[in-house]
């Protein structure tokens, strides 16, 4: 960001000085009738450094440029990377999730069958309420992870407005 301000600083000096070279050129024809030979020569001079700082002009502009496009990219490569982390974190927790529901489902069918059977056995009962007591410790995590990708979210706006 220090270098795109550098450069801008450069490109408006650059700026002034090809506007007062300008100005001296126009300025020099009303000053003499007719030009003399050394006049001829100083004018050819100026005309020379007005195309050098022209040149020079350019060529900050196109520096500036892609530093502008340097700096938007990195914005946008921190920006995927930081939502690959939330969807992987996302990811993991939907998998276990689903392991758990699968463990619950199994142990809520043990439970059904001993039921059924007119047998009810106090170990199935407690494997079902630490299947589901798993099952809710899962669907906690996963709505924090999908809180900590609202707050991401949120974040950036939320320091712009401290600042302001």
């Amino acid at each position: 960001m220090q270098e795109i301000t550098e450069l801008e600083k450069r490109i408006t000096t650059a700026l002034e000085r090809i506007g007062k070279g300008v100005d001296r050129l126009a300025a020099q024809p009303r000053q003499a009738v007719a030009p003399a030979p050394a006049g001829a020569v100083a004018d050819s001079a100026l005309r020379a450094q007005l195309e050098e700082e022209k040149s020079l002009t350019a060529q900050l502009q196109a520096r500036l440029r892609a530093a502008k496009d340097r700096e938007a990219k990195g914005d946008l490569q921190d920006k995927v990377d930081r939502l690959t982390q939330e969807l992987d974190v996302q990811g993991l927790e939907l998998q276990r999730m689903r392991r758990v529901n699968a463990s619950l489902r199994e142990q809520l069918e043990a439970l059904r069958t001993a039921a059924a059977s007119g047998a009810t056995e106090p170990g199935l009962i407690n494997k079902a309420m630490a299947a589901e007591l798993e099952a809710l410790r899962a669907s906690r995590l996963t709505e924090i992870a999908e809180m900590d990708e609202i707050l991401a979210a949120l974040e950036p706006h939320l320091t712009e407005a401290g600042n302001a």
